[in-house]
């Protein structure tokens, strides 16, 4: 199976269990996101601002508000995007992507990166929607970022390995039912 196949096989997956019961996924998988941000103790977090497909967290995000966390969010910029502070209003732009205006980009060490996923592989590299922008921002700043959590509505993991040595690798994949690490991925069952 190669790359393109298994996403669009993850897309339906995702899309069908959307319509099922997304309150009650998003919500545990914010509580999880919530316990590792604590375990980790972090402070400078990336987030994503979420598309009906992904995982809403934006309850997360008014949580760690209010315990004044600071928040980054991607701002798009041709085909990749800096980091900027998550402000309010958000604006509508490129591929339905909701942004803050444009704010100073930053540029120093985050302490965890929550990264919206689609499937993997066993090596736990991303597969997303095929467009490369997050490849693309971490291949420049993977050296500033300390932990990458990878978030995703269902569990899809490819019996083959599909990914490229340029997809983003990361440390932890959270889906509604299970925290699963590299280890975990090369035992459990897969598409």
């Amino acid at each position: 199976m190669d790359k393109k196949t298994f996403r669009s096989i993850c897309i339906e997956k995702a899309k069908k269990n959307k319509r099922t019961n997304a309150y009650k996924i998003d919500k545990l998988v914010n509580g999880m996101l919530y316990k590792e941000i604590k375990k980790v103790k972090a402070k400078n977090i990336m987030l994503y601002i979420p598309l009906k497909i992904e995982i809403n967290i934006t309850s997360l995000i008014l949580k760690l508000r209010k315990e004044k966390k600071t928040l980054y969010v991607p701002f798009m910029e041709g085909e990749s995007f800096s980091l900027v502070k998550y402000r309010l209003p958000l604006i509508k732009k490129q591929f339905g992507v909701k942004e803050p205006k444009n704010t100073n980009k930053y540029k120093h060490k985050i302490d965890l990166a929550i990264v919206p996923i689609i499937g993997t592989d066993s090596t736990l590299r991303r597969v997303g929607f095929g467009k490369g922008f997050y490849d693309r921002f971490f291949e420049t700043n993977h050296t500033r970022i300390n932990k990458i959590l990878f978030v995703g509505r269902e569990y899809c993991v490819s019996s083959e390995i599909i990914s490229d040595d340029h997809d983003i690798k990361g440390d932890l994949y959270l889906t509604a039912k299970n925290c699963h690490y590299k280890s975990y991925l090369k035992k459990k069952s897969r598409i």
